[in-house]
């Protein structure tokens, strides 16, 4: 039933974005304003709430717990691991917006500070940071959790449904589960088809600016139709194979063009970004955590923080299912350091290897980045590789490393898509894998045929405040299912020790019983 209503929705959504797109967008705007507007305040504090929540989980008493029980092993080195995360998760964005935003920020600047200073500078940085760290991973890394000990702890189906059986019941089978299991296949599923056409514009002005070949419609759908070969034939081969093999190539291949940017860019400059950056960001992140603009008026925060983390949210189901199906054996310690901590720490070395070249190239004259945002975000990457030698071969790495994001995601996407609209537990059937392969590679071509991208992705991010509620109920019916599995470990140590303690006690008067009867020998 979740498949089918699914489907009919998505169809749905797409016609009207591609029919009516103009009138379509202004109604998703205005909701979009209101909804930032009016609860703002509840996505940052829903948001500082969850990442506060993770830290307790890893470092408390619940830490040595272990998803799939107490004798489980990992499935995937730490390495494949990893990989994943960092393609699922976040692949194609830092990519996107690795020089793009920290520009942004530079030109029109938060807190009140005046554009192009060094102030300006320095705060562009640290809400990169901010946007791409802590905050973004500790939401994946909630649902990820959530999933992964329901699923393979409590024999769970992998559906966003069951997270809620502690509190709802046996209502998370009937229509209140399938509502939610609907909502979450659909946000999926046009976030990840948003996302994708995106990526689609950007790969499509890197071949512009590598092959001079212009980006019109028909090469962006051509990229599509490469991309859809390219996942269809990574999917179907399954997450040990395909998804794992890419993720860990793709990861080489992003360290490889982030070397070469460290050492043929402004060396010293960037290591001095790094480093200050993380001190300025540990400094202000409960600050930047809960940070409203109630007396100036401006809509910063709303532009980019909440529009960020209304994002994630809405991203959650779908990041959150991939990550919980490749983290069994893990201990909550290990899966939540291995999902917040790492991934930001890996995230922050891209800024401030991207963002500091970029804005170093803006500062110093080396290439004017502002113009070129003009032209659009996706145009900023390409045009810093001109600061930089050897820029021919930086744009076709960025264009290959882009390529195989783009197959990475969707490949994940595929994946979770499947499990999320079938009621089985365990791998998908190959023929619903199959349907929604094709399903987002048709929603990425008719919106970016009917221009409706932009009105689906504001959608998205009004679809995110039931999310967010949802979040807070995901909290406490975990805390309540990990209490009871932390009490029944308790429990059996103890028996365990009380065991351990009445055979100590026996074999001790066993051996005084002996040492006596040899006493009373002649």
């Amino acid at each position: 039933m979740v498949f089918r209503i699914s489907i009919a929705l998505i169809i749905a959504l797409v016609l009207i974005a591609g029919i009516a797109p103009g009138p379509f967008n202004d109604v998703v705007q205005s909701g979009l304003t209101t909804v930032i507007r009016s609860t703002g305040w509840m996505y940052l504090l829903v948001v500082f709430v969850t990442l506060s929540f993770l830290m307790y989980l890893a470092f408390g008493r619940f830490g040595s717990l272990r998803i799939g029980g107490e004798e489980a092993e990992p499935d995937f080195s730490n390495a494949s691991w990893m990989s994943m995360l960092f393609a699922a998760g976040m692949g194609i964005g830092l990519v996107f917006w690795g020089a793009a935003e920290p520009i942004s920020h530079f030109i029109k600047p938060p807190e009140g500070l005046a554009p192009q200073s060094m102030e300006a500078a320095r705060a562009s940085m640290r809400y990169a940071f901010f946007h791409w760290g802590l905050h973004p991973w500790a939401i994946y890394a909630l649902i990820g959790l959530a999933m992964a000990w329901f699923q393979f702890n409590r024999n769970g189906r992998g559906l966003i449904s069951d997270l809620l059986q502690p509190i709802i019941g046996a209502h998370h089978r009937g229509w209140m589960g399938t509502v939610v299991n609907v909502a979450a296949v659909v946000a999926t599923a046009i976030g990840v088809a948003t996302t994708l056409g995106f990526g689609t514009i950007q790969i499509a002005a890197g071949v512009e600016r590598v092959f001079g070949i212009r980006s019109t419609v028909p090469v962006q759908l051509t990229i599509i139709v490469v991309a859809f070969v390219l996942y269809m034939a990574s999917t179907t081969s399954g997450v040990n194979r395909g998804i794992k093999w890419l993720s860990n190539f793709n990861l080489g291949l992003a360290a490889l063009l982030l070397a070469l940017i460290l050492v043929l860019g402004p060396t010293g400059f960037i290591f001095d970004t790094f480093t200050t950056t993380i001190g300025s960001y540990l400094n202000s992140l409960v600050t930047m955590s809960l940070r409203m603009s109630p007396f100036s008026g401006s809509t910063w925060v709303a532009d980019w923080t909440i529009f960020y983390w209304a994002w994630w949210i809405a991203w959650a189901p779908f990041v959150g299912s991939f990550i919980a199906r490749v983290s069994r054996g893990r201990s909550i310690r290990e899966f939540v350091l291995g999902v917040v901590i790492a991934p930001s720490v890996l995230g922050f070395v891209w800024f401030s290897v991207f963002g500091g070249t970029a804005l170093w190239s803006q500062i110093f004259g080396h290439v004017d980045l502002a113009q070129a945002l003009g032209n659009g975000y996706e145009t900023v990457l390409f045009t810093m590789f001109d600061s930089l030698p050897m820029p021919t071969v930086l744009s076709v790495i960025a264009l290959v490393l882009l390529m195989i994001f783009f197959v990475t995601s969707a490949d994940s996407a595929v994946l979770v898509l499947a499990t999320m609209s079938t009621e089985e537990a365990g791998d998908p059937p190959l023929a619903r894998r199959m349907v929604w392969g094709v399903a987002i590679a048709l929603i990425a071509g008719v919106l970016l045929l009917a221009g409706g991208l932009t009105a689906l992705q504001g959608m998205i991010t009004i679809a995110a405040l039931p999310f967010a509620l949802l979040m807070l109920l995901v909290m406490w019916s975990l805390y309540r299912v990990l209490d009871m599995e932390y009490a029944l470990q308790r429990r059996r140590a103890q028996r365990a020790r009380r065991m351990m303690d009445a055979w100590i006690e026996r074999e001790i008067a066993a051996q005084e019983e002996t040492r006596e009867e040899a006493a009373r020998a002649p």
